[in-house]
């Protein structure tokens, strides 16, 4: 045997072999569709919110697609993906066509994910308003609070303390869906719930700030938190949203 070929055939061998497993390892096990126009407020974090979610795919073994054009709210492009994550969206940014699109991906058994200002999102829009789990009312300044992790019998919240000092723009909500499993609710009595120039409300005793459910076949995923850029420095925020985007996506049986 020509020893030159010997070698030359080892090291093809080592290199196809090499070759598969990085394939192997780099299959997604799932696919996310990260969507953030706005047609009202923008928040500033949405770039830094785009870029943890790269961050989170990277780590967790799953691929994103971030875009801001509707147009990919179609039958055809929509079925490509397993949650659509809808980051900090505001305003209303959907046609008839993309919505009965949207409408078609969720009845499909898939999921949603909405971050932030998606409550801020479609208000004339019936079916979205239930979907996403409410629709924002006000806010006082940014501030911290004490949060109350209520239900940590799911993946967004397997690894919070019960109770959750956070600094974010606190969100109160109108038109609130009670169908959904609330998992995190703000303490009115931990921070201000007014603008010293304008007078808001919140919401009292029970004031959900996260939550999830099951509506016309799909899952979906909501958290309040993540107006500012550094929200997605920090882990435990970050992990609270991966864990949303991951029940949302694969759909396994949370505990009850």
């Amino acid at each position: 045997m020509n020893l030159k070929n010997y070698w030359t055939g080892l090291l093809m061998g080592f290199v196809i072999l090499f070759a598969a497993q990085t394939e192997t390892s780099a299959q997604a096990q799932f696919k996310a569709l990260v969507f953030s126009k706005t047609k009202g407020f923008r928040h500033q974090s949405i770039p830094d919110g785009v870029v943890a979610l790269k961050k989170l795919a990277k780590e967790h073994q799953f691929s994103v697609y971030a875009t801001e054009d509707a147009d990919v709210f179609t039958d055809e492009k929509l079925k490509e993906y397993d949650v659509i994550i809808l980051m900090s969206t505001t305003g209303t940014i959907f046609n008839d066509e993309q919505k009965a699109a949207f409408e078609r991906f969720v009845q499909s058994g898939k999921g949603v994910v909405g971050i932030h200002s998606a409550t801020d999102t479609e208000y004339e829009w019936p079916w979205y308003t239930k979907l996403i789990g409410a629709q924002f009312m006000n806010h006082p300044y940014i501030q911290s609070v004490r949060l109350n992790v209520v239900d940590k019998k799911h993946p967004a919240t397997y690894h919070l303390p019960e109770k959750w000092l956070w600094t974010d723009e606190l969100y109160a909500f109108k038109n609130f869906n009670e169908n959904v499993r609330v998992l995190i609710t703000a303490d009115e009595s931990s921070y201000d719930t007014n603008f010293s120039w304008k007078p808001t409300e919140g919401m009292g005793d029970f004031h959900p700030m996260a939550w999830t459910h099951e509506y016309d076949g799909g899952r979906i995923f909501y958290t309040a938190l993540g107006h500012t850029d550094w929200s997605f420095l920090n882990e435990n925020f970050t992990q609270h949203i991966y864990g949303g985007i991951w029940y949302a996506a694969k759909g396994f049986p949370i505990e009850e």
